[in-house]
């Protein structure tokens, strides 16, 4: 009996939720950085998540920067916006993203959500019904496996095929798909694996997503971060061949993730998202959900407008550099193995060969020992769908980027198996 004569109380946490958000990035990112030795004081390298913006070559630009402080100073965005985002950052989206497809959006296919991750979270609500499933990309990114768990949306993986540049293996797909299935997921450029799809090879995506009857969710938070032999080309190119769902924001381009600004697009010029209602459940979760900071959203169409090609260039610029740096050095370093050159995004995924190492188990063994010798932060392989990989980002500056991989390369020769 407790205090009162109660024998207990009638609440208890969601383990479906723990479940859900057992495996995410940030997590796992977080426990291996608490095996940081702190009697080494060396400088943390940051190799294990994609935010570059606390390094001062990543500035964003003084453009956005302005534009924030002109919203502010205009004192016209202190109020509650609309539940999709206020009409002139709808529309300037809506013509930012314009500018590469054969069609116009209209800022009513616009829904501006708190980040990319509100956006996936938003689309894994309106699909999740009692027998859905969808497809997910393996290795992929772990919000859309945890969102869809947490709602209880089944979910199928299928393979990026590594000596394809990480293309889809769409026979894969077909094979994975039922009558059940609702839509896929393609992240384009690759997180993890730095790819960048051809146009080709998303016209395909395209047609095997038609036939199968399902949407294609485009994640493309990393649009325009491409330096390799292909354009960045966004899949909504291919809206009449199949309803596209398109989610973005500025968190990457502009290197202001912080800024939690993010969106979500109907690329459909076939009225299908509307028809089928889907359309209208957006709207239906938004009314139930946060919305971005309105002093935000004020400021869009100064950003979206005025930011240079200058500013983009050299931010792609510094990004061929530093993944240059990765690749090379990678290949000096013989327990792991880079089996596609990044041309986009901000990663690189490798191969990690246990058989040259003499006491590490797994990935996270081995980021796990790497942190506390090295106080290098590494992201295993398994927080993205691929035991025994390791995921490395790039996206740092390049003197902190030789550090880190010098560290891993004395890492590996301290570990090596003695011949």
């Amino acid at each position: 009996m407790e205090n009162g004569g109660r024998r207990r109380w009638g609440f208890q946490g969601n383990e479906g939720l723990d479940m859900a958000a057992s495996v995410t990035i940030r997590g796992v990112v977080t426990k291996v950085m608490s095996n940081l030795n702190p009697e080494d004081h060396r400088p943390v390298i940051p190799l294990g998540h994609g935010d570059p913006s606390g390094f001062s070559c990543f500035r964003t630009t003084p453009v956005a920067e302005g534009a924030v402080g002109d919203a502010l100073s205009s004192r016209k965005f202190n109020s509650y916006a609309p539940t999709v985002g206020i009409l002139p950052a709808r529309r300037a989206i809506a013509e930012y993203l314009s500018h590469d497809l054969p069609y116009q959006l209209s800022p009513d296919d616009i829904f501006l959500t708190v980040g990319c991750s509100q956006a996936i979270e938003v689309i894994m609500k309106v699909l999740a019904h009692p027998v859905a499933n969808i497809l997910l990309p393996r290795p992929g990114y772990a919000f859309y496996e945890a969102h869809a768990a947490a709602n209880h949306l089944e979910f199928r993986h299928f393979d990026l095929i590594p000596e394809k540049g990480w293309e889809v293996d769409l026979e894969g797909v077909k094979a994975r798909a039922d009558e059940n299935t609702v839509a896929m997921v393609i992240i384009n450029p690759g997180n993890p694996c730095g790819n960048v799809f051809t146009h080709e090879h998303l016209q395909k995506v395209a047609e095997t997503a038609r036939m199968l009857g399902i949407l294609v969710i485009a994640d493309e938070v990393y649009g325009h971060l491409v330096f390799g032999s292909n354009p960045f080309v966004p899949m909504g190119v291919f809206g009449s061949i199949t309803p596209v769902i398109t989610l973005g924001s500025l968190s990457k381009r502009w290197i202001v993730p912080g800024w939690r600004l993010g969106w979500l697009v109907t690329n459909d010029p076939n009225g299908i998202l509307h028809k089928s209602g889907v359309v209208e459940s957006i709207v239906s979760s938004l009314n139930i959900s946060s919305h971005p900071a309105t002093f935000i959203q004020g400021a869009i169409p100064q950003i979206t407008e005025k930011t240079t090609d200058d500013f983009f260039s050299n931010i792609v610029r510094i990004l061929r550099e530093t993944s240059d740096i990765c690749f090379e050095r990678i290949e000096d370093i013989a327990c792991i193995t880079c089996p596609h050159k990044p041309e986009g995004s901000m990663f690189a995924m490798v191969k990690l060969n246990l058989s040259l190492l003499e006491d590490i188990e797994d990935d996270m063994d081995f980021c796990m020992k790497l942190s506390k010798e090295e106080s290098v932060i590494v992201l295993p392989g398994f927080a993205v769908g691929m035991r025994n990989w390791l995921r490395i980002t790039f996206a740092i500056d390049p003197p902190s980027l030789e550090d880190g991989l010098g560290r891993i390369k004395a890492f590996y020769k301290r570990h090596s198996k003695k011949q």
